[in-house]
Order: C-alpha cells, then sequence, then structure tokens
C-alpha cells in the first residue's frame, strides 16, 4: 500500500514488509518514509490546517458521521486486515472495526457540542465594564503515534477528536501493522477530509516518529506505547501540548463477598482477550483468602477452555501475540515468577507466537509479572487477608491506569475508588472495561492527559478569551 501526504498516495523506493504474526508470511508493503517527508506533511499540513479551522461544527460533524458509515461499509474487507496483521481473531477483528464506526459516529455528535463559556468579569472590583467569554480553537496540527495492539480504534481515539477541533493530522501508525491504519486514511478523505490536512506516515519510529516528535509546528502530540518510548517523548517533545498513555499492569481485587462467577469471566476476557496484548489487560489479581481457592478452582477451568490457534478460524477465541521476540519474553518473565515460587497452574508453554494461556499463582512480588507490563496472555494471582493488603499491593506500581474490584459490600467499594492510585477503578468489573466517550488516562507513569472523544477535544484545542470593555 502507498502512504498518503497531504492527501496524495505517496511510495518509496525502499518498503517496509508487514509480517503475519500467526504463520510469518508476508501480508504487504509499505514506504519507508524518510525525515523529509514528516517535513513535507507538515507544511502541507500548515494549509490544510487552515482548511480545517475555517471549516463550520457541522461539515466536521459530517466527516466524521460518513467515516463511521465508511467503516461499516469496509467492515469485511478491514476485518481481514487487522486478523492478517495484528494477528486478532476474527471476532475480535470485527468488534474493532464496529467499535471503531461508532466512535466517529460519536464524535460526529461532540463535534457540535465544542463551546466555551462567559466570564465573570465584573465580578472583579474596576472591570464593572467589561464583559467577555472564552472560546475553544483549534490548536492547528496534531502529531499522532499510535500502537500495534488495536491500531484501528486507537488511531481513531486520536484523528476523530482532532477532526471535530478543526484540526490537520499527522499519523504514524506502528511499524508492525499500517495496513488497517492506511485504509482509514483513505476513507477519511472519502468522507470529505481536506486533502492537504491528512497524512499517514508509515516507518520507523526512530526516524519518522521522532521528526514529528520535534518539529515545533506539531502543536499537539497525542502517543500510545511505551512508557520508556513516552519518556523520551517527553525529553524531546519541546514546548508543545503532549498527550501520553503508557500502559499499565493492571490489578483486579476480588473480595470474600464477590461474585466469583462474574469475576472469573472479567478475569478471563480481560486477561486473555488479543491475547492479553491491551494497556488494561488483567494482570495482577489479588484475591481474599476465604474465597481463594475457589476463585483458582473456577478461573483456571475457564482458561482452559480457551480455544486459541490460527486467528482466521471462527472458533478461535485467541490468537498470536505480534511476534517471536514477545512470545519469548512473556515465556521468559512467566519461567522467572515459577523459579521465585510462583506456580503455573496452566499453560507456561509456547509454540512460536502462540503463547499458552497462563494462570500462575502465589506470585512473588518482585517478579518483573507483578512489577512491570507483561502484554501478554497471562494472569498473576496472590491471597491477600483484607481489602487494606490489597489495595495496599494494587498502589505498589509504578503504573496506574485502572484497576477493578468485586465486591457486594458498599464501602469496599468506596474505600476502594478513593485509595486506589489509577485514573479509572472499575467496580464489580475488571480494569479491561473501557467506554470511548470516558476520560480515559492514568497517573504515575501510565502517562499525561486524558483521551475520550470530549475531554481530547479540549486538549486538542487552545483557549482564548475575549473581552469587551462597553463603556462608551
Amino acid at each position: 500500500m502507498e502512504m498518503i501526504i497531504g492527501g496524495k498516495k505517496v511510495t518509496k523506493p525502499k518498503m517496509i514488509k508487514v509480517y503475519n504474526p500467526f504463520n510469518g508470511e508476508i501480508v504487504g508493503e509499505v514506504p519507508e518514509a524518510e525525515v523529509s517527508d514528516v517535513k513535507v506533511a507538515i507544511e502541507l499540513a500548515e494549509e490544510g490546517k487552515k482548511a480545517m479551522k475555517e471549516l463550520p461544527l457541522h461539515k466536521r460533524a459530517e466527516i466524521l458521521f460518513n467515516t463511521g458509515l465508511l467503516l461499516e461499509k469496509n467492515e469485511h474487507k478491514i476485518t481481514d486486515i487487522l486478523v492478517k496483521e495484528v494477528g486478532k481473531t476474527v471476532n475480535e477483528a470485527k468488534s474493532e472495526v464496529l467499535r471503531t464506526a461508532d466512535l466517529f459516529k460519536y464524535a460526529s455528535e461532540e463535534a457540535k457540542r465544542i463551546h466555551g463559556e462567559t466570564l465573570p468579569f465584573s465580578s472583579v472590583t474596576g472591570s464593572e465594564n467589561k464583559r467577555g467569554a472564552y472560546i475553544l480553537e483549534p490548536v492547528g496540527i496534531v502529531g499522532a503515534i499510535t500502537p500495534f495492539n488495536v491500531p484501528l480504534s486507537l488511531a481513531a481515539h486520536k484523528v476523530a477528536p482532532a477532526i471535530a477541533a478543526g484540526n490537520a493530522i499527522v499519523l504514524k501508525p506502528a511499524t508492525q501493522t499500517p495496513l488497517n491504519t492506511l485504509m482509514l486514511g483513505e476513507l477519511l478523505l472519502e468522507a470529505g477530509m481536506p486533502q492537504k490536512a491528512l497524512s499517514v506516515l508509515t516507518g520507523h519510529g526512530s526516524t519518522v516518529g521522532n521528526a514529528i516528535v520535534e518539529d515545533p509546528r506539531i502543536r499537539f502530540l497525542s502517543f500510545t506505547g511505551s512508557a520508556e518510548t513516552g519518556k523520551n517523548i517527553a525529553k524531546n517533545a519541546g514546548i508543545k501540548k503532549i498527550g501520553l498513555e503508557l500502559g499499565s499492569n493492571a490489578p483486579l481485587i476480588v473480595m470474600d463477598s464477590a461474585n466469583i462467577d462474574k469475576a472469573v469471566k472479567a478475569t478471563v476476557s480481560g486477561g486473555f482477550s488479543v491475547a492479553g496484548q491491551i494497556c488494561i489487560s488483567v494482570q495482577r489479581v489479588f484475591v481474599h483468602e476465604k474465597v481463594y481457592e475457589i476463585f483458582i478452582d473456577k478461573l483456571v477451568k475457564k482458561v482452559k477452555e480457551i480455544i486459541f490457534g490460527d486467528p482466521t478460524k471462527e472458533e478461535t477465541i485467541m490468537g498470536p501475540v505480534i511476534d517471536e521476540q514477545n512470545a519469548i519474553r512473556i515465556i521468559d518473565w512467566i519461567k522467572e515468577a515459577e523459579s521465585k515460587g510462583g506456580k503455573i497452574l496452566t499453560g507456561g508453554k509456547r509454540n512460536y507466537t502462540l503463547v499458552e494461556p497462563t494462570v500462575i499463582i502465589d506470585v512473588p512480588l518482585d517478579c518483573k509479572i507483578m512489577q512491570n507490563e507483561l502484554f501478554g496472555p497471562a494472569v498473576a494471582l496472590r491471597k491477600v487477608k483484607n481489602l487494606d493488603e490489597a489495595i495496599n499491593l494494587a498502589n505498589q506500581s509504578v503504573y496506574g491506569l485502572q484497576a477493578g474490584i468485586f465486591t457486594k459490600n458498599i464501602f469496599e467499594a468506596f474505600r476502594a475508588a478513593q485509595e486506589i492510585e489509577t485514573g479509572g477503578v472499575m467496580i464489580n468489573e475488571g480494569p479491561r472495561y473501557r467506554a470511548d466517550f470516558m476520560p480515559y488516562g492514568g497517573y504515575k507513569m501510565s502517562g499525561i492527559g486524558r483521551e475520550g472523544i470530549r475531554y481530547a477535544i479540549e486538549e486538542m484545542s487552545e483557549i482564548k478569551v475575549i473581552c469587551f470593555d462597553i463603556e462608551g
């Protein structure tokens, strides 16, 4: 496929191969962009941002809504692309396409609700004759760098609010999974996006990504990815607004009053969907000692029922991880936990990129799986005596994106919501839950800022104060 620079398709002499994670087959090729391509894209975006700012809100809403319709129309084709380049199962891929379509439609509604508010100047002594308000204006150019795991929806979480706010966009998808994002770019143009206001650049983060990060003409930078890369972005971005979503090792607490079956279901769906490659995948599970054994028995039974393998087959529940390098790392982390005293109850092996759904119990706190982001299909369990211990363990992390707790005790629920240090606390739901309209982001090393259409629109806008003196 060709990349998009200022609304035009562009190819390059050097191409990057895109591989199927399941079988290693080549599923496509994309151009390897250079720093000069980034500069051209931003130069065109400088013109495109003027066209975007002039678009009335209803026109922006129309582009967004039409994009949603086009995603639905092309669902089969994009689903096939996601299965092949990401390794998602057919059902996971289809759900992502339809979710992304809904996301654009919701953004079209929010585009009509962008407004400021009046300011009470006369409340200040000496300003009795002042009247005014603040309004929201687009920042100009939004740079977006997206990950491999949920590439279509996470691109939409950056692109849709940027359009709603009236910005031009320079978008770089993950090197492993660019095909779906290039197709999204084509659909945006078909939906009416001003050409110079959209570029989708394919290439390596060390060249394309860094050039986007460092260019001062990018006024808002949105990145989803690793904490280490996020640190480098924060150092190199210069004076611009940034939004960083940097992952987690999400905790789930199961108290003795919990609905165990529901908690098990949330652990399975939250820990093993997309092979555990979600920022808010269930990773650490802290279970009250009174229900520890029954929870383990029910969980292991359900995990053993997961059909994993070829993602093109309808019956497959879990597919591969993104590449063999990550599969090896995931197994190494599991084996480290076992070597330090953890017990593997199911899983713990791999075949190329297929990592078995794994449950490991009694995991020591100094293991990598308890401290870092696994991004793989395994959950680590520990027994706790009470809620105080569970909250303390949940907070023993450099991350703080989302957490979950299962309890029927209202006082426990409120305490957890108040004391757990994360951007979201789900009560009687796993940390994997996310509604696309809600503010989404984290504490500590989980990042800066919030996604969610309305909240991202605000971050991708500038506040301008307008003040009148009404005296003669």
